[in-house]
């Protein structure tokens, strides 16, 4: 089990650094004063570590990697250079695009801050948190939209309060992609469908409602089946990368946590 997890970090770091030296990030090094006690790669390594692993919290990161005297070091960094992952997701995204699969999957999971007993309470993700609603009940956090393609591969992601309607996000987040689109009875309107079309690059199939009077024909049917492979995707961010959390006590902090999750899903 260690060596295993040490062999995670070190192939980690390898991609990190390759990532490093091909996105020119030493542009952020300071040049003077004061050098990093904790280099820019080892941050973002640690930061993408600590979600590979599903990892609890940052002071456990600490006390593993023995940087328990540069906690606060750790911590203000990795909230820091987050912006460099969020700029890591953006370049994936763009490359997953390339050479991508024609079936494409769009959805949105939700990503509580805090339990719905104490949202009353809670104060760090006021600004941005909301109540939402979904199949198991309500939550009070944050919404991930995601669209990825047959393969799985990560196309575009964006973040919004809990309350956003899932069709309001659609056009925006998939204004560059082409293919034929799956969704959920949340993205059923003939507007929506009738904006997004695109003849000969873009369809977008919305499931039913069980109330409406539409019959599906049977290839219809057989593509709304495929959709459980972007439900894979947010099973493995919340079960294995950890997505979902309370810990942080910043938004910075929140922030970063889902940046860095969703950084190491797609770095696979």
């Amino acid at each position: 089990m260690i060596k295993t997890s040490i062999q995670c970090y070190h192939n980690l770091r390898q991609k990190v650094s390759f990532l490093y030296q091909k996105l020119n990030f030493r542009q952020f090094e300071l040049t003077k004063g004061r050098k990093l006690l904790i280099s820019i790669i080892d941050i973002i390594t640690l930061g993408l570590f600590r979600a590979r692993e599903n990892i609890g919290s940052k002071k456990s990161l600490a006390e593993i990697f023995n940087l328990s005297k540069h906690y606060k070091t750790l911590v203000v960094n990795l909230n820091k250079f987050a912006k460099l992952i969020a700029f890591v997701i953006l370049i994936l995204a763009r490359s997953n695009r390339v050479g991508s699969h024609p079936i494409k999957h769009t959805d949105s999971t939700d990503i509580p801050v805090c339990l719905p007993k104490n949202a009353s309470r809670h104060q760090t993700m006021k600004a941005l948190a909301d109540w939402g609603k979904n199949g198991k009940g309500w939550f009070y956090g944050l919404k991930l939209h995601l669209t990825s393609d047959y393969r799985r591969k990560v196309m575009a992601v964006t973040f919004t309060s809990g309350n956003r309607a899932d069709a309001t996000v659609f056009l925006k987040l998939n204004r560059d992609l082409s293919g034929i689109f799956l969704a959920d009875a949340a993205y059923t309107g003939e507007k929506l469908a009738r904006d997004f079309f695109q003849e000969n690059r873009r369809l977008l199939l919305a499931k039913p409602r069980k109330n409406m009077r539409k019959i599906m024909s049977d290839v219809e049917f057989a593509l709304y089946q495929t959709r459980m492979m972007v439900e894979w995707n947010f099973l493995s961010l919340k079960k294995t990368f950890g997505i979902v959390t309370s810990l942080p006590r910043s938004i910075d902090g929140y922030l970063s946590h889902y940046l860095y999750a969703l950084c190491a899903f797609m770095l696979g």
